[in-house]
């Protein structure tokens, strides 16, 4: 498959190249990364990565992934033993729960879920403060999170980590 760069990792300007000439060639890149780029996403290709929020696999994300057809997704998969991290956010974004049952606490008001059921995160000013518990340690709690980015983009999405998840530095 051919390499395709997203639209932040174009080569520079060209010295004779005008602001509209680099649009009608960044416009074709994208039309070629559409038509080209990845279809399928594995989790082998996919780390599983220790991070503030817990242990995350990222399969889309539109600031660090350019080369797959669907530019403008976040898609994870977040894996909990005991707890997320907790972080305030705008919201907006659905999570289905794939294995595991456990509750997430949305400013404060304690929200219960199981395997097979969607979560959405409402869309608040201020952002929304919230924070993912599993039930059973022994089996962790497994759901995945699709986020719309220009959506995210067009609410001045933020994020501000308040804690972070006991797995960020362990082993656990």
């Amino acid at each position: 498959m051919t390499e395709i760069k997203g639209l932040g990792e174009q080569n520079p300007t060209a010295p004779n190249e005008t602001s509209y000439d680099r649009e009608l060639r960044l416009l074709k890149e994208q039309v070629k990364r559409f038509q080209e780029g990845r279809v399928v996403i594995k989790a082998k290709d996919c780390p599983l990565e220790r991070t503030r929020q817990g242990l995350l696999r990222f399969y889309l994300h539109n600031l660090m992934i350019h080369d797959t057809v669907l530019k403008d997704w976040r898609v994870f998969v977040h894996e909990i033993h005991t707890h997320s991290g907790k972080h305030t956010h705008q919201g907006g974004l659905v999570i289905f729960v794939l294995d595991g049952q456990g509750h997430t606490l949305v400013d404060d008001k304690k929200l219960e879920w199981k395997k097979g059921d969607l979560m959405l995160l409402p869309i608040k000013p201020g952002g929304v403060e919230h924070q993912h518990f599993n039930r059973d340690p022994d089996k962790p709690a497994r759901w995945l999170a699709l986020i719309y980015a220009p959506f995210q983009d067009a609410l001045a999405h933020f994020l501000d980590q308040k804690e972070e998840s006991p797995h960020h530095k362990s082993d656990g």
